[in-house]
């Protein structure tokens, strides 16, 4: 290869990363505008007394409690006690997921076993499982990541679902053509072509894990953020209510983010729409 293709390579890739960077600070900035804007707004308004400090405060006082929070130590434990729950769902939740919706997905039989019975669970509410895992499981640790897991699991099924079936039935009949085996068609084929469908699934399952650790810490927890709500709602005290409120955002948030950065690694191969 000569010096100046070498060069060219070279210009190419620091213009890509350059680009990248600008992306990434693009997103920050213009993410952030809204909620910075609304801030300021909340907070003027409450300053000049429009909002009662009883009922909504200002956001620096809300600043003010987590930072009292962090400072007498409780709310790491809080913190940190919410995200195990959360991720001990996520993970058993998309477990069982995967495993009943890659069998209902690839054989017709099993579709018509299980997901009748899946589909009439889903309608089910959520706090209605509350008194019944309880009743089985008391109001420990267990019944609260079964319940997050419940939740989870119904996104994380049904997109599983839609990428095996959405797969392209040309694209198995060349397998098939080129006999590969079951094993090599799920895993050549249908694997990465149903991978988006997952991924989505995925992150529709994290954003419902962390509204179901609300309804899981309803149930005789001593500590969590879920906790901290219902401790400001006895104590009313609406600086504690909106300070978990906000820091359930913002932990929900850097999670899915997190998802979201894994899904554009894996997908790098998708020739995707460029928005304007």
């Amino acid at each position: 290869m000569s010096k100046v293709s070498e060069e060219v390579i070279n210009w190419d890739k620091n213009k890509f990363k350059r680009n990248k960077s600008f992306l990434s600070y693009e997103v920050i900035w213009m993410g952030s505008i809204i909620p910075i804007l609304l801030l300021i707004v909340w907070e003027v308004l409450s300053r000049f007394g429009y909002f009662p400090t009883y009922l909504l405060p200002a956001p620096t006082t809300v600043v003010d409690t987590i930072i009292n929070l962090a400072e007498d130590g409780s709310l790491w434990g809080h913190v940190g006690i919410t995200l195990y729950r959360v991720f001990a769902g996520f993970f058993l939740g998309t477990a069982a997921a995967l495993m009943l919706g890659g069998l209902v997905g690839l054989y017709r039989k099993a579709e018509l076993l299980f997901d009748p019975l899946i589909q009439a669970f889903r309608a089910i509410p959520s706090l209605a499982w509350v008194p019944l895992f309880i009743l089985w499981m008391g109001i420990g640790e267990v019944s609260k990541i079964t319940m997050i897991s419940v939740g989870v699991f119904f996104p994380v099924y049904l997109n599983i679902i839609s990428g095996i079936t959405g797969v392209d039935r040309k694209l198995i009949e060349v397998g098939k053509m080129n006999r590969l085996s079951t094993f090599q068609l799920v895993r050549r084929i249908i694997l990465p072509a149903s991978l988006p469908s997952f991924l989505t699934g995925l992150r529709s399952g994290l954003g419902l894990g962390w509204m179901f650790v609300v309804a899981a810490e309803l149930m005789g927890a001593s500590q969590g953020l879920g906790y901290l709500l219902i401790a400001g709602q006895n104590t009313l005290s609406p600086e504690t209510i909106l300070a978990s409120i906000l820091l359930f955002a913002f932990i929900g948030k850097g999670t899915d983010w997190i998802l979201k950065k894994l899904e554009s690694r894996t997908l790098h191969w998708q020739d995707r729409i460029v928005k304007s």
